[in-house]
């Protein structure tokens, strides 16, 4: 017989585009309905990842705070929403929420709370990273999608009761490789088979590291005339002019496709021979890799978060920060025989299959709510 249903609260930041989003999105969407309710509350307001929810049939509220201004109004506002919710548990997600959730607990809102950790970036003002740190022995236990994410927050400070490692989860359904879709593509860019096509999804940021990807792309296309790129994501759009600056001076202006953000993007990876990720810092578990890999394609990536522990042998890791070797890389990839790249692409999607499946990831999930539930968990 089934235990009693399981009341879980999603208290996030806020619902725009972006990795913790997208897998907040897919966990609710995944659970068993008949062992667990589950709401969504954005601290900002709903944003397209909450349109996407409510349409699973979650019930997604917003509080209607403003990003990064301090608002004594967040409280009284959560505390409405969880009274009539009645949750067992407070799973929160991104370091403000995380502040917000212990409000939550204190007053007795929630019986057990579990912060969820996304990243390997700075926790902003050191403010925030204090409290943060001093308050990480509070919650039942901290989620984390990657061991650098583990690591970083432990020389942050961060004293857990429990770490649980639970990686990104991919729809390999949905995430497939496509020749049809391929072809079609790849006639709308204007590519022929012939065209070697690398594609960098990542917003424009100092993080992602445009500079390096277009310095080792000018170096690629040196040895491979039909050399084709495609940056995608927020701040990669032709009204940039700092990126078109930098794309000129390496001399790829004729080669280079501004895709701007997305929201289909899983529908463009068959389009391209090589996925790749040139960030210089602050990965935890880039989910592109992993949709790419999904689709059958090979990733390159820099050594940074989980990368290497994703692509596994089936792509490159290379330093990052460094045009050369990612261009290197690159080669050898473009160098295989169709044959073998596209054994290489299999590889990559078996990977993905075997250690990343949503449906694993959501069940794993769910075993955690059900043992802080019950009591059970070792915290």
């Amino acid at each position: 017989m089934p235990g009693p249903m399981i009341a879980v609260a999603h208290l996030i930041t806020g619902l725009e585009t972006g990795g913790a989003e997208r897998m907040l999105a897919q966990l609710v969407a995944g659970m068993d309905r008949g062992r667990f309710r589950s709401i969504v509350i954005s601290i900002a307001d709903i944003g397209p990842m909450g349109a996407a929810i409510a349409t699973a049939g979650i019930p997604v509220y917003s509080l209607n705070i403003r990003r990064g201004m301090p608002d004594p109004r967040a409280v009284p506002r959560l505390r409405r929403v969880l009274r009539q919710f009645c949750p067992e548990i407070l799973q929160t997600w991104l370091y403000h929420a995380d502040l917000l959730g212990l409000a939550a607990r204190q007053l007795g809102f929630a019986p057990h709370l579990l912060w969820n950790v996304r990243c390997t970036e700075s926790l902003g003002s050191d403010a925030v990273r204090k409290m943060l740190s001093w308050s990480s022995g509070r919650p039942d236990a901290i989620v984390v999608n990657s061991a650098a994410g583990q690591e970083f927050h432990l020389a942050l400070g961060y004293h857990p009761r429990r770490w649980v490692l639970l990686p990104n989860g991919f729809d390999v359904e949905q995430l497939r490789p496509d020749p049809e879709r391929r072809s079609r593509l790849r006639a709308e860019f204007g590519w022929d088979e012939r065209v070697v096509a690398i594609a960098l999804p990542a917003r424009y940021h100092p993080m992602k590291d445009h500079t390096t990807f277009l310095a080792a792309g000018a170096r690629f296309a040196a040895h491979v005339p039909d050399a084709r790129f495609a940056l995608v994501g927020s701040g990669n759009e032709p009204g940039n002019p700092a990126l078109a600056a930098t794309i000129a001076a390496v001399g790829l202006s004729e080669r280079v496709a501004l895709l701007g953000e997305r929201d289909d993007l899983y529908t463009l990876y068959p389009a391209f021979d090589i996925v790749s990720l040139s960030s210089a810092y602050g990965e935890g578990f880039p989910n592109v890799l992993g949709e790419a890999m999904s689709c059958g394609v090979p990733c390159v990536a820099t050594d940074v978060g989980d990368c290497a522990e994703i692509i596994g042998d089936t792509g490159a890791v290379v330093p990052p920060r460094d045009p050369a070797a990612l261009a290197a890389a690159w080669e050898r990839l473009a160098a295989l025989t169709p044959p073998e790249r596209a054994a290489r692409g299999a590889a990559a999607r078996a990977r993905i299959v075997e250690n990343f499946r949503l449906d694993a990831i959501v069940s794993r999930y769910e075993a955690l709510y059900e043992e802080v539930a019950s009591g059970s968990a070792a915290v």
